[in-house]
């Protein structure tokens, strides 16, 4: 019986093992073919950057690699740099980054090539790559192109030159599957607040170089996967950070997802602002999801609140803005431009303002909506910088016209703002403008109209319906900190102009003695551009020491002119010397393919492959 039984296992195992040999191993032979010296050539290889590719390393151990995606005919801007062996070994092969969108691409690349160290060669070779036009989800109609075109105003000067810019717009007209949804338990909040972003690179001829291709990423139909596309900036290490609604990502260059990561669960609303700080540490721009008011009620609030999360996503501080400010301050409100309040743009309200009762309307809905009090859109904030000098957080507040700096400690150091409106309890934080001998400025109504708020050259202004006020360490040190800005120009002077083109826009950087509590306007541009230049909403000014710069996107230049019927959008990217002013470097994007600008931002590709 024994025996049998052996016998028995002893053939069902050899059954066994014969069926598992006929149905494994390699079935065919290898389904592509390697068009240069290594393998095969993979386009889009991680699904939403369409204009990079990978070559393959075909078995090989490869290294010491070189890749130059080659300029086009007549003054194209060649692509160059040289992958560490890490990104070779990330990506199994070469990575190629900068492709030409529906164009055969000419890239040359060498390498050293070898099977273990065994006869190890360098090579060197050229392929033609051919990488697809760009795709983005638009609207059909209202829409005569995909993106923006670029003409080039201004030659880059050659310190520019091998500059990449990040250019972040948002589809005017919502798709008919965005922003359907509303927050509710609590209500409140800016869900609705949900736009197709279009974010693409241009080099310093204006032409596309990459572009995101947001809808493997973002989804509309999944409240935890929509949101508007905000916030890019290269961190240290060379990757791409941003946020999205409920969520807050990390990619490389080649669109390796390095995270991407819901917000922690008692924040929502994620828009404007991430960054990483030298402690590698993130943070935020987000909301409350559920704040309890002094009325009783609970309310999601609105563009309000500053996270900072550690690198697994912990929340390590908060700033609650409305506990530490006054969200029933309306001083600014009441002259808000209603035709364009951040990217939400109506030309049937331009040049209106809301009204005191408006405001205060206990029956006002909470949620996105311009009013005083947790949930509802009294803050804004646009902007939130780290200041590791002493471990605090510079604010810009765009509907206060403020520039606020916080403490860890949650208290208030200074405020960057015309005086009007302001509590006794935050008088001794309103900072005095002096002049560059210190002597005070005098200003008149309530500090909100000082010498040289007109169009007028010099003297000292505050800044109107801000954008991203950034510290300048370069230029800090223990008692003075410098502070660039882009100031909109909305509300200058605390009202609306009797001509909306006497309006403009400027970057500006302020020197502020934070013992003194004096600040000293330093530098200024754009004033002389006139209403051209001026954007009423959204846009960037940032100083870079390398180049002794002021990098600033007017991103929503023309937009005035649209409004009032007399023109059209057209952005305008400038960099200009610090010292001279004079202009290194413009684009300006016409067609705007039914866009409207955000943000744009310099990319440097040595930092990405380095």
């Amino acid at each position: 019986m024994k025996s049998k039984l052996l016998m028995s296992l002893a053939l069902g195992a050899a059954i066994f093992s014969t069926q598992a040999y006929a149905i494994g191993g390699a079935s065919g032979p290898v389904s592509y073919k390697a068009v240069g010296q290594i393998g095969a050539v993979m386009m889009n290889p991680y699904k939403i950057a369409p204009l990079t590719a990978v070559i393959k390393n075909g078995g090989y151990d490869i290294k010491d690699v070189s890749v130059s995606v080659v300029g086009k005919e007549n003054g194209g801007i060649t692509i160059s740099y040289n992958p560490s062996n890490k990104d070779i070994l990330t990506h199994g092969g070469i990575p190629v980054f900068g492709l030409y969108p529906d164009y055969v691409n000419t890239v040359k690349v060498s390498y050293t090539r070898s099977v273990g160290k065994e006869n190890a060669e360098k090579i060197n070779e050229e392929y033609k790559i051919y990488a697809p036009p760009v795709y983005n989800l638009g609207t059909g109609t209202n829409q005569a192109g995909i993106l923006p075109n670029a003409e080039v105003v201004k030659k880059s000067d050659d310190k520019f030159k091998n500059n990449l810019y990040l250019i972040n717009h948002i589809i005017r007209a919502s798709l008919p599957n965005s922003g359907e949804a509303v927050w509710n338990h609590p209500s409140g909040g800016a869900m609705e607040w949900d736009l197709e972003p279009y974010v693409w690179m241009v080099d310093t001829n204006g032409d596309i170089r990459w572009y995101l291709k947001t809808d493997e990423i973002r989804d509309p139909n999944n409240i935890y996967k929509k949101g508007n596309m905000m916030g890019f900036v290269q961190t240290k290490d060379g990757n791409l950070l941003w946020g999205m609604g409920q969520r807050y990502m990390k990619y490389d260059l080649m669109g390796r997802e390095i995270f991407n990561r819901r917000l922690p669960l008692g924040y929502v609303d994620f828009s404007h602002h991430i960054e990483e700080t030298d402690k590698g540490t993130y943070i935020l721009r987000v909301a409350s999801g559920d704040q309890k008011r002094k009325d009783g009620k609970n309310v999601r609030s609105v563009r309000d609140v500053i996270i900072e999360l550690d690198s697994n996503g912990n929340v390590l501080d908060e700033w609650k803005t409305y506990d530490i400010l006054d969200p029933y301050r309306d001083t600014n409100l009441l002259v808000l431009d209603q035709g364009a309040v951040c990217l939400n743009v109506d030309e049937q309200k331009a040049g209106k303002v809301a009204s005191k009762e408006d405001l205060e309307d206990k029956n006002s809905p909470f949620g996105d909506v311009t009013g005083v009090g947790v949930g509802r859109n009294w803050a804004h904030i646009n902007s939130a910088n780290y200041d590791k000098r002493d471990d605090s957080v510079v604010l810009s507040i765009r509907h206060q016209s403020a520039v606020v700096k916080l403490g860890r400690d949650k208290k208030i150091k200074w405020i960057l703002s015309a005086h009007k409106g302001w509590g006794d309890e935050f008088k001794k934080y309103l900072l005095q403008p002096v002049d560059s001998k210190g002597r005070k400025i005098e200003c008149d109504d309530g500090y909100s109209k000082c010498p040289g708020y007109e169009n007028t050259e010099g003297g000292f202004d505050w800044s109107w319906t801000q954008h991203t006020a950034y510290v300048i360490p370069s230029m800090s040190n223990k008692d003075e900190v410098y502070v660039s800005v882009f100031d909109n120009g909305d509300t200058r002077g605390m009202e609306q102009p009797a001509f909306p083109t006497d309006k403009y826009s400027r970057g500006v950087i302020y020197k502020i003695n934070e013992k003194k509590m004096t600040v000293e306007q330093v530098w200024e541009y754009g004033k002389e551009r006139g209403f051209d230049w001026y954007s009423p909403i959204t846009s960037i000014t940032e100083y870079f020491p390398k180049t002794n710069s002021v990098f600033m996107y007017s991103a929503t230049a023309g937009l005035g002119k649209l409004l009032t019927k007399t023109g059209v959008t057209e952005p305008i990217l400038n960099e200009v010397d610090y010292k001279t002013k004079e202009v290194l470097f413009e684009l300006r994007f016409k067609n705007m393919g039914g866009t409207i600008g955000y943000r744009a931002y310099p990319i440097h590709i040595d930092e990405a492959f380095k």
